[in-house]
């Protein structure tokens, strides 16, 4: 029987339809990203892959920065910085003790200016501190784990990871702005975010270094760490996590064999 040729076959038409391309995640935007990261992490951890710019959070972070320390002056002093910190170190309390009075004096006089002025520079430093952060990550995971990662994508995962931190001190603003007694004020740890805040820090310093590690901003960060490492790569997250939490367990013990050492 002849066969109508004014009808393509099927096989034909098929062919004729083009295939279609896995649809492509929408590029975020700088303040997207911010966002997500709170919100939707693994949308501004995988855009990282796409670009690593890290400028707007820490611009955050560093604005915030700035008036933490501009309350901090105004409130407490950073005179009184000093002294909370000297008080809750032994050794050192011992050896200020010690001084005449117009030394004693004169290195009070000193350190308070040193430490206001760090403050206000400390967001640069914290740009040393992410370095830090990121290198030790980054070498850990491509050299134990294989990880296929680029060092400017960890960097900026660091970057974005901490974002959290801009709750500790909004929380210290707050405390101080309502009248927060100066006395008890630490500028290392300025806001009830830890277990630290169950003891006094003179009773022990060793043990106040430890349950002052236990804090919930600080797992946050590090918890998103672990998430954009799996992100980033190919690792897995019980790796990632597993790679996150063991160096921060090993800064916990340098931190307490720090505080053994000066109480």
């Amino acid at each position: 029987m002849a066969t109508n040729p004014s009808v393509p076959s099927q096989p034909t038409q098929l062919s004729q339809v083009p295939a279609q391309s896995p649809q492509e995640s929408p590029h975020l935007s700088e303040v997207q990203r911010v966002i997500n990261v709170f919100f939707a992490p693994t949308k501004t951890f995988t855009d990282l892959r796409r670009s690593a710019s890290w400028w707007l959070p820490f611009l955050i972070v560093a604005i915030i920065g700035v008036m933490f320390n501009y309350v901090v002056d105004q409130k407490v002093g950073f005179r009184k910085v000093v002294e909370n910190q000297i008080r809750i170190q032994p050794k050192q309390a011992a050896r200020m003790d010690s001084l005449p009075a117009d030394q004693h004096e004169n290195v009070m006089r000193q350190q308070a200016s040193f430490w206001k002025w760090f403050s206000y520079v400390a967001p640069l430093v914290g740009l040393l501190y992410y370095l830090i952060i990121a290198a030790v990550l980054f070498g850990t995971f491509k050299f134990a784990a294989s990880a296929d990662i680029r060092f400017k994508t960890m960097y900026a995962l660091v970057v974005f990871a901490w974002l959290p931190a801009i709750f500790v001190y909004l929380l210290a603003i707050l405390s101080l702005l309502v009248g927060v007694s100066s006395d008890g004020f630490l500028i290392q740890n300025p806001a009830a975010t830890n277990v630290g805040i169950m003891i006094d820090p003179n009773s022990s310093p060793v043990l106040y270094a430890l349950l002052s590690s236990v804090d919930i901003l600080t797992f946050w960060s590090l918890a998103l760490m672990a998430i954009g490492v799996t992100c980033i790569s190919k690792v897995k997250r019980s790796t990632a996590f597993a790679i996150v939490f063991g160096w921060f367990g090993f800064w916990v013990l340098v931190k307490i064999g720090l505080a053994a050492a000066t109480s």
